[in-house]
């Protein structure tokens, strides 16, 4: 069967969490369906790139937005009613081409990636799934507290947007598909029970425990123009760090990841490295001895953990991050929510290599169990297909 796959972003280079998602969905769908891929792009696909993809796709259509259509993409989502980002990978030009695609290649099913890839599917008759993936809405508002005054009555703003159409969207597709419960409970319908969660994996072949020389006690990786990745950056150099650098003064910390934003490269010190993109993550995880995720907004599943524990670090997040993941506090992981807590947490598993050690293996050992690729895309595809049995007993 003919699978048509419309991402809002080339799914290579991976240093986003969507782009992560859809590119060992697409490798392991490809197994079972014929991939014809359509990714909006706002800026040029390398040969390089496209070549990393190629090999999972029947067929690769990269629809180029410039910023001038983005900016009259968004007007015209202003009077449509949709939330800007869906409204800012949406064009008309963008849509003709999907529906000739469609009208040349037949496809027996469409995958949407996000809510802003969701119009486009609007013209198919046939089958079609959306993958939320995560809770826009619930994601915006929690930003809203921590954000500028100009910038509050906007993100209030698309917060109704997004809770009204990822509300429509349900009834629009066959299958709905998200990342987590705690996300699927955030969804505003009725229905939302049959929602299918299907979890992110870990390539355990790529992370996989190495030794290193260690440069910095602590670490934390992400996009660092991400806001919750900013916001969790700021947290832990300003909140947390001072707290460890009484009993461990000496104690480095490193901000790994790329795009970092003007707020992350302000935080650079003789204490704090800010890394920029790099070529290889698993340098920066096998460097540290403790990994630090404590978000404090965003929404999903936070795929930084799932690779520190595959690197066999000891782990340290929040409970918004935990509740996601669903590893056992004090065993698999560290769970602290205030700077204090974790605060304690670090100095307690620097202290005590015992614990660094237990703390490590029983997260490897968690996420090996857990979280694969394989079996979580072995779900989606039955359910594209149409023999998912999990969705005819809800």
């Amino acid at each position: 069967m003919k699978l048509l796959v419309i991402l809002p972003r080339f799914p290579y280079p991976i240093e986003k969490g969507d782009k992560l998602r859809a590119y060992h969905q697409i490798r392991l769908l490809s197994k079972s369906f014929d991939i014809l891929l359509v990714a909006i792009s706002h800026r040029r696909v390398s040969k390089e790139h496209l070549e990393k993809v190629k090999p999972y796709c029947k067929s690769i259509i990269i629809v180029r937005q410039n910023w001038l259509s983005a900016a009259w993409n968004l007007l015209v989502a202003l009077f449509r009613g949709w939330p800007l980002q869906a409204g800012y990978y949406y064009s008309s030009r963008n849509q003709r081409t999907i529906d000739r695609l469609i009208s040349k290649e037949k496809p027996g099913h469409i995958y949407c990636q996000l809510l802003r890839t969701a119009a486009y599917a609007r013209n198919f008759k046939g089958p079609k799934t959306l993958d939320y993936q995560d809770v826009f809405s619930k994601g915006i508002e929690r930003r809203i507290p921590t954000a500028s005054l100009l910038m509050k009555p906007l993100l209030k703003f698309e917060y109704k947007r997004l809770l009204k159409y990822e509300k429509q969207l349900f009834s629009q597709f066959d299958n709905k598909t998200i990342i987590s419960k705690p996300d699927r409970d955030f969804i505003n319908h009725p229905d939302k029970e049959k929602i299918e969660i299907i979890p992110n994996g870990v390539d355990r072949k790529y992370f996989n425990p190495g030794k290193g020389v260690i440069t910095h006690e602590l670490i934390f990786t992400g996009n660092m123009g991400y806001p919750p990745n900013v916001d969790c950056a700021e947290y832990l150099v300003n909140k947390v760090l001072p707290l460890i650098h009484r009993k461990f003064p000496e104690a480095r910390l490193m901000l790994a990841g790329a795009s970092p934003h003007a707020r992350v490269k302000s935080l650079a010190s003789g204490k704090v490295t800010v890394t920029g993109w790099v070529d290889d993550i698993r340098s920066c995880y096998s460097s540290a001895m403790i990994f630090m995720a404590p978000m404090q907004i965003g929404t999903g599943l936070q795929n930084k953990l799932l690779e520190a524990m595959s690197m066999r670090l000891p782990c340290i997040t929040s409970s918004l991050c935990n509740a996601a993941l669903g590893a056992g506090d004090g065993s698999e992981i560290l769970v602290g929510d205030t700077p204090k807590q974790v605060a304690d947490h670090a100095i307690a598993l620097l202290s005590d290599p015992e614990l660094r050690q237990k703390v490590a293996e029983n997260g490897f050992f968690f996420s090996r169990r857990n979280y694969s690729w394989e079996s979580a895309n072995e779900k989606l595809s039955s359910l594209i297909s149409g023999t998912d049995k999990s969705k005819s007993a809800l």
